[in-house]
């Protein structure tokens, strides 16, 4: 979709809310304009974090292209009348919060010396001593506001003694981590590991880290996890973002394949993500249906297409799903690509 199609939309989507809401009641009964509007409201809720701050900036511009005056007044009004501009740091601190008690009911009582095929050699009682880790490393990170990496390892993790009793130790760790993040101002500059240097990397962060490692956790005990599609949206593109400065999966451009594209589309939501093989950093990406900037243009193939709910392709990109899992995904294209980068970008 080009700029200047996302601002008409945006445009043209805002003026019609606005008329809605400000019709007067013998013109529009009041009872159908609410109808209307929650509608409108449950879609857009949900956007991915990324795609709501995205289309909350949309709106201010339309407003602001209009003169001074009642009308500019209420335009600014829409992005706030459906959540766009609600704090995305305290959204993200409340799914970390939910997908750890996930977790935690997840492996409390399981035998904790269960295998995890997701995570070759670990078990239920090592996935659940790295998921605390993570989190008694952010909350020492984001406490101390550090200016250069601390590894894991020099953090105190007072891990208890008993492998059963690892998922209450989780679930005080990730409080622990929670309580530091939410007393933190999201926009203050630190070292992360990640693309954005800010406090509010780390609640994202911990999310997906938290998603992931849920789903590790079900498919060890023989369960279906289960990924909301806006939620998987998020978390692909938070993949994308901080790929290049994971160190062990950063070097994609060594697959010889420069120019190559590798398109990711959920069949649930039609969203749509191309990779396109080159450059200094050994790709770039786009979430527009067309692909990325000088790939496969709006319409054409890539070199490579994998179809699937985002939530699947979410774990696929995570290495926690096969793309030859007929049931789950489409392969069209040169599967070799799609192995390649996989391979490449595996934890």
């Amino acid at each position: 979709m080009s700029e200047a199609l996302e601002h008409a939309l945006a445009e043209a989507l805002a003026g019609l809310v606005t008329a809605v809401d400000t019709c007067e009641d013998d013109v529009l009964d009041p009872d159908t304009a609410v109808k209307w509007l929650e509608g409108s409201a449950y879609v857009l809720d949900r956007l991915a974090p990324g795609d709501r701050r995205r289309l909350a900036g949309l709106f201010r511009a339309a407003a602001l292209r209009e003169p001074a005056g009642p009308w500019r007044d209420d335009l600014l009004k829409v992005g706030d009348g459906f959540g766009l501009d609600e704090d995305q740091h305290e959204r993200y601190c409340d799914a970390v919060e939910a997908h750890v008690r996930r977790f935690v009911e997840t492996v409390r009582g399981a035998d904790p010396a269960t295998e995890v095929p997701t995570c070759p050699g670990w078990t239920l009682a090592d996935l659940t001593r790295h998921h605390g880790t993570t989190h008694r490393w952010i909350a020492h990170l984001v406490r101390h506001r550090v200016t250069e990496r601390v590894w894991s390892r020099d953090v105190p993790l007072e891990l208890p003694d008993e492998e059963a009793d690892r998922p209450h130790w989780l679930a005080a760790s990730a409080e622990e981590s929670l309580r530091v993040l939410r007393s933190a101002d999201p926009e203050t500059p630190m070292w992360s590991h990640g693309a954005d240097q800010h406090v509010r990397f780390f609640a994202r962060r911990l999310l997906f880290e938290a998603v992931v490692h849920l789903a590790d956790a079900e498919l060890a005990l023989g369960r279906t996890p289960h990924v909301e599609a806006c939620t998987a949206a998020d978390g692909i593109e938070e993949f994308l973002e901080n790929l290049p400065f994971l160190g062990q999966r950063a070097p994609v451009a060594a697959l010889g394949r420069d120019g190559a594209s590798l398109r990711l589309r959920a069949t649930d939501t039609g969203a749509a993500w191309t990779v396109v093989l080159g450059g200094e950093s050994g790709f770039r990406w786009d979430n527009a249906a067309g692909g990325a900037s000088g790939s496969a243009g709006p319409g054409g193939d890539a070199t490579v297409t994998v179809e699937g709910a985002a939530g699947e392709l979410l774990l696929l990109v995570h290495g926690r799903r096969a793309p030859g899992a007929e049931e789950l995904f489409t392969v069209t294209g040169e599967r070799d690509v799609l192995d390649a980068w996989l391979a490449a970008t595996a934890v």
